[in-house]
């Protein structure tokens, strides 16, 4: 189950978004938030030290809830985090 692992990022595996749980992180003050609802994984980005819902989310991206989107989650995640640095 979810084999994948981000290189850059301490992200869960993917049965622990399968079973519907948020998680939030940052790195150097890159912040997303990873939100699992209706079959797709939403991913929102945003800089700064404030929460999300503070925050000006500066992108979304869904994917399918699935293990090859969760690798495509975590494949997009690394190239935006490498875009800012």
């Amino acid at each position: 189950m979810g084999t994948s692992a981000s290189e850059i990022f301490d992200l869960r595996n993917f049965y622990y978004y399968s079973c519907g749980n948020v998680f939030t992180g940052s790195l150097n003050k890159f912040n997303y938030k990873i939100i699992p609802k209706d079959n797709e994984l939403t991913v929102m980005i945003w800089h700064g030290m404030l929460c999300s819902e503070l925050a000006e989310i500066e992108s979304i991206k869904k994917f399918p809830l699935d293990e090859n989107g969760f690798d495509n989650m975590i494949q997009w995640l690394e190239t935006e985090y490498k875009k800012q640095i």
